[in-house]
């Protein structure tokens, strides 16, 4: 079995943002050689999220709305992680409902993907450099 690892580094200037990975993440698959196996990207971040869903412009405004439903940023007061000096504790529960990582199975040398399936990196607490780990393994 071989193994291959990358960094993907991104510094989104906004504080949250959903970018679409998946052709960097194929980008890896061709540089690693491997056809039969599985990749793992998962965000190294604990402010930012890696999922798979489909690369339509009106479901990540509904993922934006509702997650500014769930976790709202202001009045940053009310999470007590803030009371260290942060002001992220709306991203961390952000991170923590989006999830941290995906795998993908890889047949053919291709990412086995269903109907509109695409792999994005969340981020919840921009502006600063942070990185999604690639691991694929397989022959």
């Amino acid at each position: 079995m071989r193994s291959y690892r990358k960094e993907l580094w991104f510094n989104v200037p906004s504080r949250r943002a959903f970018i679409n990975i998946t052709p960097q993440v194929q980008d890896c698959l061709r540089e690693s050689g491997i056809k039969e196996g599985l990749v793992l990207c998962n965000a190294m971040h604990i402010t930012a999220s890696v999922f798979i869903n489909d690369d339509e412009s009106g479901l990540h405004h509904d993922y934006d709305v509702w997650l500014e439903k769930l976790a709202p940023h202001e009045p940053t007061s009310q999470y007590g992680h803030n009371r260290t000096g942060e002001d992220n504790g709306d991203a961390h529960l952000k991170r923590q409902v989006m999830g941290r990582e995906v795998v993908v199975a890889i047949t053919e040398g291709r990412l086995d993907f269903g109907p509109w399936e695409q792999i994005f990196y969340g981020e919840f607490d921009g502006r600063r450099r942070k990185r999604v780990l690639m691991k694929i393994i397989g022959e």
